[in-house]
């Protein structure tokens, strides 16, 4: 092999490397936009299924094959106002779950878990989901405390298309007994998965 003969082949090596990182990085974030989405819990809200600085994975396409389900853990988009506090949507009583979000999204995700669906009555009793009149087994759910939304008496309707999210740690949790239920349209999609830290590796 000639001098120039090894400049080309290494060359050629060089160009095929470049080429197989710039695949492997668009591979990358063609599946975090449409397939995979890492997620880091920002609050303790879910706890104790999932605590500060625990890392998710969000199913992003599996919502477009069917209706999201009771129980699921899921990451949305919150109505515009739930970010800087408990901005409902419509006149509520005192007593009463938020029955309507605001009409425009909010940018930032939220993490919580769905515990009613579209033509669902459900009020709130000690912290629990008293769902079409019967109180929801919730082994997952942390004592409520006695705080505000622990008891929301006054029973609301959830809209079409629209689900009912709540953190798992009942007592510590801004969700839509404060800012109503959340369009199916704002759902990016269901945890599945937590990869971080590596003590609680596993299926959620």
């Amino acid at each position: 092999m000639t001098k120039d003969e090894s400049s080309r082949g290494r060359g050629n090596s060089f160009v095929e490397t470049i080429l197989i990182v710039a695949v492997a990085l668009g591979l990358a974030l063609g599946i975090q936009a449409f397939l995979i989405k890492p997620y880091r819990i920002p609050s303790e809200s879910m706890v104790p299924t999932l605590t500060i600085g625990q890392r998710v994975l969000v199913n992003r396409i599996g919502n477009n094959f069917g209706d999201p389900a009771i129980g699921d853990v899921t990451v949305f988009h919150p109505p515009a106002g739930a970010e800087n506090g408990k901005e409902c949507g419509a006149p509520k009583q005192q007593d009463q779950p938020c029955p309507l979000p605001t009409r425009e999204r909010a940018d930032v995700n939220f993490i919580k878990r769905i515990v009613a669906g579209p033509g669902d009555k459900i009020r709130i009793e000690d912290g629990h989901v008293v769902r079409n009149g019967k109180r929801q087994a919730e082994p997952f759910a942390e004592p409520c405390g006695g705080g505000e939304g622990c008891d929301l008496s006054t029973t609301i309707t959830i809209p079409k298309d629209h689900y009912f999210m709540m953190g798992d740690n009942r007592g510590a949790s801004d969700d839509s007994r404060f800012w109503g239920p959340v369009p199916r349209d704002w759902i990016i999609g269901n945890a599945f998965a937590t990869y971080w830290p590596p003590k609680r590796i596993g299926l959620l």
